[in-house]
C-alpha cells in the first residue's frame, strides 16, 4: 500500500525531468529538423545567428507579421512591403513558392553589431530558386534585430504601348455542324536532332523539335528507351524541359531524363513527337537581350529579358541550347524566372553549364516560354 501511495509521485517527478532533459538538451533529429528545415522552436535572440534564424522560420511559415516585428528597421517600410519583397507583387512563382530550407552563416560580428548570411532555399513545382541575403544585425536591449535589405520593384509608368502582332484562333466542327468527319488537321512537327547521353545517375534523350506548319502547335516528346530483345525499358516525355507552344517554323529544345539507366542497357530509342492545334498570339513578345557565354569557372549563359508588350507576364522559362563548334547539340538547360516580368522592365537571367560540359561550347540558343494569367505562350 505504500508502495501505491507513492506511484504517483514518482510518475509527477519523473515526467518532470523527462521534460526539463528535452528543453535544455533538445534531441538530435529535432535539432537536425530545426536546422535544416523552417519548423522548430523559435528560441531567444540574444545572438546575431539565433535572431536570423528565428526570422528565416517566421518567414518559412508565412507568419509575416511576427517576422515584420523582429526587424530593426521596419520603420523605413510597411509589412505589406516587407512581404511583397518575398512573394512579388504579381503571381509568380515565388507566389506559392514554400521555404524548403534555410542556411545562416556568420560574416563578422562586434559587441553591438553583426553581418550575417542568410540563405532562403524556395521550392516551386518546377524546382527551386535561391535567395541569399546579407542582413546587417543590432543588439536593441538584451535581444538582437536584423535589418531587412527591402528591394522595390519597379513601378511602370502609365504609357500608351502599340501592339501589332500575329493571331490564330481555331474554329472546330461543332455538334450540329454537318461536316461530316472533316476537323481541322493537327499541326506538323518534327524531331531535328536527338541523341542520348549518360549522365549522373542516367540516361538522358536531347535534342530539337521543329514545327514546321504555317499554325500554332502544343507540342511534346515521348520517348521509350529500348534492350537488345526489343523490349522496353522505361518511357518517360519531356515535361517541362520544352517549350510546349511553338508558333510556325520554331523550334524549341527538350531533355527528358532516365533515372537509373545506363547507356549500355540501351539497344534504341523510339521518340514520338505529338502536336495539337491551339489558338495562341506572336504577344506578348520577349526579347533576349546581351546573351553572353561566360566561360569556366562558373560557365555560364547571362542575359536580360524584356517583356515588349503592355503585359505582365507571370512566368517566364528560359531554355538554353548549347552547340559544339561543329554545330551539335551538346547541351540543354534552362531556367524559371522567380519574379513576374513587367512591361520594359529588363530582368537578368543566369543557366549555369555544367563544367564538364563547357569546354565543348561554342555557340548557344535561347528561347522563352511564357504563362501569363490569360494561358501559355
Amino acid at each position: 500500500m505504500k508502495s501505491g501511495r507513492w506511484l504517483p509521485i514518482i510518475i509527477v517527478v519523473v515526467t518532470a525531468l523527462l521534460i526539463a532533459i528535452s528543453v535544455l538538451h533538445p534531441n538530435q533529429s529535432a535539432a537536425a529538423l530545426a536546422d535544416a528545415g523552417t519548423t522548430g522552436l523559435l528560441r531567444p535572440s540574444t545572438t546575431p545567428e539565433a535572431a536570423v534564424e528565428n526570422l528565416a522560420r517566421e518567414i518559412g511559415q508565412r507568419h509575416w507579421g511576427s517576422a515584420y516585428s523582429r526587424l530593426a528597421n521596419k520603420s523605413e517600410f510597411t509589412e505589406a512591403d516587407f512581404q511583397r519583397d518575398l512573394t512579388g507583387t504579381y503571381m509568380s512563382l515565388r507566389s506559392y513558392a514554400t521555404l524548403d530550407h534555410f542556411e545562416v552563416r556568420p560574416q563578422h560580428a562586434s559587441q553591438n553589431d553583426a553581418q550575417e548570411l542568410l540563405k532562403l532555399h524556395w521550392s516551386t513545382v518546377v524546382g527551386t530558386f535561391e535567395d541569399t541575403k546579407s542582413l546587417h544585425v543590432v543588439k536593441n536591449g538584451d535581444r538582437w534585430q536584423a535589418e531587412w535589405p527591402l528591394v522595390k520593384e519597379p513601378r511602370v509608368p502609365p504609357q500608351v504601348i502599340p501592339v501589332n502582332y500575329l493571331r490564330w484562333d481555331v474554329i472546330y466542327r461543332g455538334a450540329q455542324d454537318d461536316w461530316g468527319a472533316q476537323d481541322v488537321e493537327s499541326p506538323h512537327v518534327r524531331i531535328v536532332d536527338m541523341h542520348p547521353l549518360e549522365r549522373g545517375d542516367g540516361v538522358l534523350i536531347m535534342g530539337e523539335l521543329l514545327n514546321e506548319d504555317v499554325v500554332p502547335a502544343y507540342v511534346s516528346v515521348k520517348a521509350t528507351l529500348l534492350a537488345k530483345s526489343g523490349a522496353a525499358i522505361a518511357t518517360e516525355d519531356s515535361f517541362d524541359k520544352i517549350s510546349h507552344l511553338l508558333l510556325p517554323k520554331q523550334v524549341t529544345p527538350f531533355l527528358i531524363s532516365f533515372p537509373g539507366v545506363e547507356l549500355a542497357q540501351v539497344a534504341s530509342v523510339r521518340m514520338e513527337p505529338s502536336a495539337s492545334l491551339i489558338a495562341a498570339s506572336a504577344d506578348p513578345v520577349i526579347a533576349i537581350e546581351d546573351q553572353k557565354l561566360n566561360p569556366a569557372p562558373g560557365a555560364s549563359l547571362t542575359g536580360k529579358l524584356v517583356d515588349q508588350s503592355g503585359q505582365v507576364v507571370n512566368v517566364v522559362h528560359v531554355l538554353g541550347t548549347f552547340y559544339d563548334k561543329n554545330g551539335k547539340l551538346v547541351w540543354v538547360a534552362d531556367h524559371y524566372m522567380d519574379r513576374a516580368l513587367l512591361p520594359q522592365v529588363p530582368a537578368s537571367f543566369t543557366i549555369p553549364i555544367p563544367p564538364d560540359i563547357a569546354g565543348q561550347v561554342s555557340s548557344e540558343r535561347a528561347v522563352t516560354a511564357i504563362y501569363s494569367s490569360g494561358g501559355f505562350q
